[in-house]
């Protein structure tokens, strides 16, 4: 299962997992809507979007240059069928706790895997570069690109 993290970031998301012309009400529905997208993506069961409201709920899942990991509770890890991620765009923002946010990347892992995940992710988005790539890609293929695909 760790090996799953290792593989390249791109190949975790699925044909219809990145949308950029996303809009929310407020972080839930943003969070509820990247999990519907894992989903979706067959990654994960409806439990899982309960595990990630659940967290969102304890503690935010803003971790800055405008971008949230929502992901679910240990707990969820039941409801996790393969690792997956999601990238979901809001060109308006979204307010999360007072700080803005306009890509939310759902994440998905078996138990374990998602701290993981978030290291990886967080190498990308500690690069200021790169996370103005991030919030200003309109194209699926550009989100790709930045998480090392084709």
């Amino acid at each position: 299962m760790a090996g799953a993290t290792r593989q390249p970031l791109a190949e975790l998301l699925g044909e219809s997992a990145v949308r950029l012309d996303c809009t929310a009400e407020d972080r839930f529905d943003a969070v509820r809507q990247c999990g519907a997208a894992l989903v979706a993506s067959g990654a994960v069961t409806e439990a899982y979007v309960d595990s990630m409201l659940e967290r969102e709920h304890t503690v935010s899942t803003f971790i800055g240059e405008g971008v949230a990991i929502p992901h679910g509770t240990l707990a969820g890890k039941d409801a996790v069928h393969r690792s997956a991620m999601v990238v979901l765009g809001f060109p308006d923002g979204v307010d999360w706790d007072g700080s803005r946010v306009d890509v939310c990347i759902g994440i998905a892992a078996p138990a374990g895997g998602h701290v993981a995940l978030v290291a990886r992710l967080a190498e990308i988005l500690l690069d200021p570069e790169q996370a103005a790539r991030l919030r200003a890609a309109r194209q699926p293929a550009e989100i790709r690109v930045l998480f090392g695909g084709e």
